[in-house]
C-alpha cells in the first residue's frame, strides 16, 4: 500500500518500528525540520528522520515538497497543523492516533489530563482527521486501565505501544472497507489546553493527592516545584505514603540535587 507517515516526535518511532515489523513500511515519511536543541543549541535531527535514514525510507521535512499520488496519510505525534487541502489529498483520507478516549480530552495535553484528574482509565483512538481539532470520525478505540501511580513518562510509552498495535490492525481493515468511520458524540467532548510552566508550582500544604498527581503528570515538563525565599526548588523524587505527599529529593535553583530532609535542615537560601 502506498501511504505517507507524518511524525516528528519520539513517540512516532515505536509506531514506525511496529509498522515495519508487520510489513507496513511507509512510502514516504514527513518529518519536522532539524532544530537547535540543548544548552549548546546544537542542530538536532527529529527522531523520525533518523529512523528514515536508518531504514532507507524516503523523507521530506517540508510539506510543500509533497508530490505524488497516495492511498493514505498516517499522522502520529507530528505536532504541526496540516491544511485541509493536504488532508484530503490521499484517496482514503488521513488518519491519526490520538492518546485519549475521544471525544474526551481533545487538545494538546491528553496524556497529562487523566493523571491530573485521577481517572481510572484512558486509551487511544484512531480517527479520520477533518479540519477541526480531534473532531473526525472514529475508526478504532482501545482502553487502558490506570493503576493511579503512572507518571506521564511511562503512560506515554504505554499509549504509544497501544496505539501502534491498534494501528497495524486498523490500517488493513480500513483500506479494504471493513471499517466504517463512526461520528464522535460531539456533545460529550471535553478539551485540554497547552500546559504552562506556572502550572508546575505547588504549595506544600496543598491537597496531598493533588500534589502527587501533579508530580506524576509534570515529570517531563514543566516539572513540579515550590518556591522558598523567592528561589525555585524542583521536586525530583516523591511518593504518596499514608495519603501524604512525601518529598524525597529536590533540586534547588542553582544548586545540586539533594535529599529533601537535608534541604530542610540546610540554610541554602
Amino acid at each position: 500500500m502506498n501511504f505517507v507517515f507524518f511524525g516528528g516526535e519520539p513517540l512516532s518511532v515505536p509506531t514506525l518500528d511496529k509498522l515495519r515489523e508487520n510489513g507496513l513500511v511507509p512510502t514516504l515519511i514527513i518529518c519536522n525540520p532539524d532544530k537547535p536543541s540543548g544548552r549548546n543549541l546544537e542542530i538536532t535531527q527529529p527522531p523520525t528522520k533518523i529512523w528514515a535514514e536508518k531504514n532507507n525510507v524516503p523523507y521530506i521535512q517540508n510539506m510543500a515538497d509533497l508530490k505524488g499520488t497516495f492511498d493514505l496519510f498516517v499522522v502520529v505525534s507530528y505536532g504541526k497543523i496540516i491544511s485541509k487541502g493536504i488532508l484530503e489529498l490521499p484517496k482514503l483520507g488521513t488518519i491519526n492516533i490520538h492518546p485519549s478516549l475521544l471525544p474526551k480530552y481533545r487538545g494538546p495535553s491528553p496524556i497529562v489530563a487523566p493523571i491530573l484528574n485521577g481517572d481510572i482509565e484512558t486509551g487511544v483512538t484512531i480517527i479520520k482527521i477533518d479540519e477541526e481539532m480531534d473532531h473526525g470520525p472514529i475508526l478504532a478505540q482501545e482502553k487502558l486501565k490506570l493503576k493511579g501511580d503512572e507518571s506521564v513518562t511511562n503512560l506515554e510509552k504505554k499509549l504509544a505501544d497501544l496505539g501502534a498495535e491498534l494501528l497495524i490492525k486498523t490500517i488493513p481493515e480500513f483500506v479494504v472497507g471493513k471499517i466504517k468511520p463512526k461520528e464522535q458524540d460531539h456533545s460529550q467532548a471535553t478539551y485540554v489546553k497547552k500546559i504552562m510552566k506556572s502550572e508546575g508550582e505547588i504549595k506544600l500544604d496543598d491537597d496531598p493527592m493533588q500534589n502527587w498527581r501533579k508530580f506524576r503528570a509534570y515529570t517531563l515538563w514543566p516539572r513540579t516545584f515550590f518556591f522558598q525565599n523567592g528561589k525555585r526548588v524542583i521536586i525530583t523524587d516523591a511518593t504518596l505514603e499514608n495519603n501524604q505527599f512525601v518529598i524525597k529529593k529536590v533540586l534547588p535553583e542553582g544548586k545540586k540535587e539533594l535529599k529533601y530532609q537535608d534541604f530542610v535542615k540546610s540554610n541554602i537560601f
